[in-house]
C-alpha cells in the first residue's frame, strides 16, 4: 500500500508524463497538468528529477 506522499508523487509523475505527451495536441491542458504536478512536488519538497526515486517503490525494494 502506498503512503499519501507516495500517492501524491505518483500522481505528479503521471501528470508530468501527460504534460509531455500532450504538449503539441493541447498546450493549455498540458500546461495545467504540469502546474498541478509542480504543485504536488512543491508540497513534498521534491524536484521533478527526484520524484520517481522519492516514490521508493520497485527497484528491488519489495518487502
Amino acid at each position: 500500500m502506498l503512503t499519501e506522499r507516495q500517492e501524491d508523487l505518483l500522481v505528479a509523475v503521471a501528470l508530468t508524463e501527460f504534460s509531455v505527451h500532450y504538449e503539441s495536441a493541447d498546450p493549455e491542458l498540458s500546461s495545467e497538468a504540469w502546474q498541478l504536478a509542480a504543485d504536488r512536488l512543491v508540497d513534498h519538497d521534491v524536484g521533478p528529477a527526484e520524484a520517481v526515486d522519492a516514490l521508493e517503490i520497485g527497484g528491488g525494494n519489495a518487502e
